[in-house]
């Protein structure tokens, strides 16, 4: 993703560091991690899956359908929801809702890192943000908090502001 460092690569493609949003698990291969992934549920990593996945990673938002399109110009419209869906139920992809009629997507947050996401009510544009490790502790002990006293039991937490963007303020 753009303004993140990139760890070393091998020759099956770019190493996870946790340079990226504090990506993990360290020295493991995203494109390894998510054939193991498909492979777990009987899909094959394929060359448009794999396309889908480089766009993603390359990028530093969630991306639309034909957003992802503009940067392989080579994948059907048909094929690439077919392999949206795919790597969305295998959890290698998580698809973000936002204020306009696009879903967008991103990969999960074991493969991109821990990130939040500014959305604008306008144009419906989505931005990944992060915060300091102080705040993010801050905000871990307030939810946790809440899960206590309400007996939820909290797997994980997003955060989302909504908002207007720069270009729509």
């Amino acid at each position: 993703m753009a303004g993140t460092s990139i760890g070393p690569t091998s020759s099956a493609g770019r190493i996870l560091t946790d340079s990226h949003f504090g990506r993990y698990p360290l020295g493991v291969d995203l494109h390894t991690t998510v054939a193991d992934r498909l492979a777990g549920a009987e899909q094959r990593y394929t060359a448009n899956r794999r396309a889908v996945v480089e766009v993603l990673d390359e990028s530093d938002r969630p991306l639309t359908i034909p957003e992802i399109l503009e940067h392989r110009s080579g994948l059907a419209q048909s094929s690439l929801y077919r392999n949206l869906a795919v790597l969305e139920e295998t959890g290698v992809v998580h698809r973000v809702h936002s204020s306009d009629d696009f879903a967008r997507y991103e990969l999960a947050e074991d493969l991109a890192g821990h990130h939040h996401h500014l959305i604008c009510s306008s144009c419906g544009t989505v931005a990944d943000f992060t915060v300091s490790a102080e705040v993010e502790a801050t905000l871990e002990a307030a939810f946790e908090g809440v899960a206590g006293a309400t007996g939820f039991r909290a797997e994980h937490h997003r955060l989302d502001l909504v908002g207007r963007c720069r270009a729509c303020a």
